[in-house]
């Protein structure tokens, strides 16, 4: 009896150490992996849907919290000569594989979409992968900002034998169409001195 207990007691005290080393290391790479992620995931999908601009959309990103909810976004501008014409932000739907994240180019002359690109994914290779592609991405550009796919009445064509992977990559980009809609007034203010 005693040696259970005496086993209990020491792999919760293992157990312990170990919750606080991976909390730790956790917290010092958050900031590193942060990093990655703009540079190498979100940078090159912001080159993707917004172009023109002679600023630093990752560096002039600010975050803005969703009226009524915790939610942050972050918005990544884009600007010429200091003034802003357009905004790029990444939302998430739930595909076949898990989240399908998709960065939305948002041109504010007129409010249309500049361009979407695809961020993250786990669909299926060759069949739900094919979101990421040409063919698809690109009958956003300059779509108007309402969307839906030709099976739903829209005018967007999904991917052919990958259809939760083109709803979800839809879905995202109309969640990113409602969050540009009710901060596109703070989106103008923040940039609006070229600040």
């Amino acid at each position: 009896m005693k040696e259970g207990v005496k086993m209990i007691a020491v792999l919760t005290l293992i157990c312990g150490m170990f919750s606080v080393t991976l909390a730790s290391l956790r917290q010092a790479t958050e900031a590193r992996i942060e990093e990655q992620v703009l540079t190498y995931v979100q940078g090159p999908a912001i080159e993707h849907v917004l172009s023109g601009y002679d600023n630093s959309p990752v560096k002039d990103r600010k975050k803005f919290t969703l009226h009524g909810t915790e939610k942050q976004v972050i918005i990544f501008p884009a600007m010429k000569n200091g003034k802003i014409f357009g905004v790029a932000l990444e939302t998430f739907a739930k595909g076949y594989g898990g989240d399908v994240g998709v960065m939305v180019g948002f041109d504010m002359d007129g409010d249309k979409l500049s361009g979407i690109g695809i961020t993250t994914m786990k669909e299926t290779p060759g069949v739900g992968s094919k979101v990421a592609g040409h063919g698809f991405t690109t009958q956003f550009k300059g779509h108007p900002a309402s969307v839906e796919l030709n099976s739903k009445g829209g005018d967007i064509d999904g991917v052919a034998g990958a259809t939760i992977s083109s709803t979800a990559s839809v879905e995202a980009v109309k969640q990113a169409i409602a969050i540009y809609k009710k901060l596109r007034p703070q989106i103008a203010q923040a940039w609006s001195n070229g600040s």
